[in-house]
Formats: C-alpha cells, structure tokens, sequence
C-alpha cells in the first residue's frame, strides 16, 4: 500500500529539483548576454606541428643536424651528396626552431614585414682628418688607403694623408700584409702604427661550406693550428651563391643554387673567432650566367652556342662589361654580408677545350687580352677598394717565369698595380714542363713554390701588391701520382716563407687537409 504522504514528499523534491534547474538555465544565458565582448571565450586555430613539404623535384638531400660541434648550427643547410647530380631547385631556410625539418617550397618567402628602428647618430669628424700611416717599426707606410664614408684616399711616400671632404663614422686603414685599423671620429692629427698580419688559409668549396661535418673538420685545424683564415666559394665553378643573394641578375639567371646559408650568422661567429674570410668568385667560367645570357659567353663556331670547356662548363666573354659588372656586383654583396677580402679565379682567357672553335665580341691576340683582364681588375679594385675589403686574383703559377701574357691575359707587371694580393697557383703539378733547373717539380717543392714567390715579389716590386700563394695538398695528377704528404706540404710552405710570401692557403677540392704538416697555435706562442 502506498504512502500518501511519502508521494507527496517526492512529488514536492521533484517540482524544487526542476525549478532550481530553470533558473540555473536562466541565470547563465543572462550572464552570456550581459558579458563584455573582449572576455568571451575565443575559437583558437591550430597549427601543424611540423612545416609541410612541397612539391619540389626529388632530390638525394642530406640535411645537417643541429648536433653540438665545433661550429653551430646555423639557421639552414640543405646539403646535396657530392656524388650526386643535382638540378637547382631553390631551398628555402626553415622558420622553425634548429632541429625541425628544412621547408623546401620552389620560390623565396615573403619578406617579413618592414620595421622601423632608431638609427645612432653618426659622428662626424672634424675637417681636414689629417695623419700618418707607420708599419710596424714605425717607417712611414706608402700606399697606405685610408677608408671612410665609402671614399678612399692614399697615403704618400711619407705615409701622409688627408681628408678635406666632410667626414662622419669610423675611418678604416688598410694596407696589404697587414691588419686593418678602425678609429672613431677624435680631433687632432691622426697616427696609425699597422701591425703586420699573414694570412694562412684554407679552402672551402660550395658544398663544402655548407656540409657540418666537413666545416667542423675545417674549422677544428684553424682552431688548434696555424691556419686562421679560410677561402669560401661565393661563386663557384658552376655560378652557384650560398646564400639569398640580392643581385637581380643573378636572381634572374637562377644562380641561388641547392644550398643556401645564413652567410652573415656565419661570418660573425668566424669574426668571433679571429678568423679571416676571402670570397672566391670565379670570374670568367660561368654555366649559370651563360646558359641565361648565351649573347654574352664565348661563341662555339661549330654549333652557335655558348663555348664550353673539357668540364663541359660554359665561358663568358672576358671583353663583355656586362660580365665585369654583374662578379662585381656580386664580391660587394658578399661584402657587405662581412667577408674581408674577394679573390677572383679564373680572371682570365680559356687554357683547354677546343680553343680553335671559340669565337669572341673582339679579336684575341696579344694585344687585347692583357688590356681586358687587366681593366676588369682596376674595375673591381676602385668599386670594392671603398668598401673596405682587400681585392685578389688567382693567377697561373707559370706567370712568375713568362714575360708574355701565357696566352691567357696575366701578365705580373700589368695586373699588380690593381691588386693587395697576387695569389699563384705554385702547385708543383701545374707546372707541366718543370721550371728552370727542376724539370721534376714534384721532387722539389721548396724550390717550385720559393722560385715562384721569388720572382712574383720581384716584379711587383713597385706596388704595394702582397703575394700570398696557393699550395698544392693533394695527391700529384702529372707525374708519378705521388702523395702530398706532412713532408711536401711543409717543403712548399717552407719555401713561400723564405721567399718572403705573406701567408699562403691550402687547396684540396674535398677539402681534406694534411693537418700534420701544420704547426700548433700552442708552438707558435711558445717562439
């Protein structure tokens, strides 16, 4: 029998538990009505964890990881396999934090938006800037150039100079053989005493800048050796640039090849360091340049397009200003991005290939190949010269013994005027024929490698050029295929010194030195 009063007792608990619930109900809808805009609660997208692949070609690609080494890691390196052929899709660095994968999409990214930062005054100097420029036991020191708002003046026999033109902003001193000199705007005649400085490098090619491994291997012997400096491809024998270049013509000729670095994160952390930095350009050899401006490279009378060497790489037209302009162009971005010096390879006229079938804007001969090379020289040194940086050139080593232009547009006595480094290529190998009393020059380095300086320094005496040259360390491809060893890297280094070079660099393509052959920092501090 049921209750009365106990179904009247739930009747009454079910009828409050509705009301409480209605007007719950209705309290939270007034609430939401009545809150403010700004402290509603917001939809928030997400995004994907990892950046996404595009469609790009496929392509063997190692990708360097941000493992702890000698060197960091710097912000992208995409590193074809050096046996691998590989077609130039552009690699655009990652925005994510070091170790996420590289995104690789077929064009650049847009530019970050504009920012406007407040710019220091610069300081201005007070007119004339007078003063003398000394070497190191205080002789006036000629030849001097004497650097500031991108004007450059030249001290004279007495190591003098001045500046009559209004001035703000550090003034730099440079002369070749030795450190350059920074000074703040001061009052008063100026006194700079140069401390000599002989740079000792090593070679990194276009890939092997961009390869962690092979960087660290490098970076580790200037670290415990005497090397402190080393040479970096900006443009290397195939027209590639590390780095997102700024050029329009090279933009457009597509030489932003399969790597692309933080050029200027690197060259601050070697700055950190003390290392020197030189930016090979090779000049004249151009697949990049001359598949895109075809009118521009040497012709193949056979077939109409442009020449090409035993390497199958095109040639440019050493006559064309147009090729002058755009290498130029492209050493004074590399520059501004902080390297200390341009060297430029191959600044000259072709040596293989069928020479017969090539066909040039102007007549080839004597008479107007030394001109050209030599007016593409004076060229870069007055542009770049005002920059800063000191301008070199690779020449053949063969020109320290000939007296005509060895065929190819390099003769010392014109080129020197135009230069703060003549680099040789004094690898015994190269000489095919010997030299006056060697004719095996792979059995007597010292004296290939001192004969040449010998004579270099001789006919350049009269400008303030340096010599400082190329050294061969690796195995011998003319003769007997013999290792380049501890002994025969030491023999050329060695008689470079004696001849009164100002450092030298070491050249092997894969970049694999003979780290025995050189002397410790702790050694040379302990002299």
């Amino acid at each position: 029998m049921l209750d009365p009063l106990g179904v009247e007792r739930r009747r009454h608990l079910v009828d409050g538990g509705f009301t409480v619930l209605l007007l719950s109900i209705a309290i939270a809808f007034g609430y939401g009505l009545l809150t403010p805009t700004g402290l509603r609660a917001k939809t928030v997208a997400t995004t994907p964890a990892h950046p996404v692949l595009s469609a790009v070609p496929s392509i063997p690609f190692e990708v360097a990881t941000p493992e702890a080494s000698a060197s960091p890691a710097y912000p992208t390196i995409a590193v074809p396999r050096h046996d691998t052929p590989v077609p130039s899709p552009r690699l655009t660095p990652p925005s994510e934090p070091k170790g996420s994968a590289p995104e690789l999409t077929p064009s650049a990214p847009p530019a970050p938006p504009a920012t406007l930062t407040p710019t220091t005054p610069r300081t201005p100097w007070v007119t004339p800037v007078s003063g003398r420029v000394l070497d190191e036991k205080g002789a006036p020191a000629r030849g001097a150039a004497v650097v500031v708002n991108g004007t450059e003046t030249f001290t004279d026999a007495e190591g003098a100079f001045s500046i009559t033109s209004a001035a703000e902003g550090p003034l730099l001193v440079k002369l070749p053989g030795y450190e350059k000199v920074t000074i703040e705007p001061t009052t008063g005649p100026l006194e700079v005493v140069l401390k000599p400085q002989a740079i000792k490098a090593a070679y990194l090619t276009y890939f092997g800048i961009s390869d962690k491994g092979i960087r660290n291997r490098v970076l580790d012997l200037v670290a415990r050796t005497e090397l402190n400096a080393v040479v970096i491809d900006v443009k290397g024998d195939r027209g590639w640039i590390p780095y997102r270049t700024e050029v329009p013509l090279a933009l457009a000729a597509g030489a932003q090849g399969p790597v692309i670095l933080d050029m200027e994160s690197m060259l601050s952390d070697f700055r950190r360091r003390g290392i020197y930095t030189i930016a090979r350009i090779v000049t004249f050899k151009d697949n990049v340049l001359g598949t895109h401006r075809p009118d521009w490279a040497i012709t193949d009378t056979r077939s109409g397009k442009p020449w090409i060497d035993r390497e199958n790489l095109v040639w440019m037209d050493p006559f064309r200003e147009e090729v002058w302009a755009y290498n130029i162009a492209i050493a004074k971005e590399a520059v501004a991005k902080g390297f200390d010096e341009v060297q430029f390879d191959y600044v000259r006229f072709p040596t293989d290939g069928r020479l017969a079938a090539a066909k040039y804007s102007r007549p080839v001969n004597r008479e107007t190949r030394l001109p050209t090379v030599a007016s593409f020289l004076g060229r870069a040194r007055r542009e770049i010269g005002p920059t800063g940086a000191f301008v070199a050139a690779d020449l053949f080593g063969y020109t320290a013994f000939n007296e005509n232009d060895t065929d190819i547009g390099q003769r010392i006595e014109e080129l020197a005027p135009h230069l703060d480094y003549i680099c040789p290529m004094v690898y015994p190998s190269g000489y095919h024929v010997g030299i006056p009393g060697y004719r095996n020059p792979v059995q007597h380095p010292y004296e290939v490698v001192y004969e040449s300086v010998r004579l270099i320094r001789k006919r350049s005496s009269t400008s303030v050029v340096r010599v400082r040259p190329w050294l061969q360390d690796f195995r011998d491809y003319a003769f007997d295929r013999r290792i380049f060893g501890v002994a025969e890297v030491r023999a050329q280094i060695k008689g470079g010194e004696d001849a009164g070079a100002m450092g030298w660099m070491l050249w092997n393509p894969r970049n694999d030195y003979t780290g025995a052959a050189l002397r410790t920092k702790g050694s040379l501090a302990a002299q």
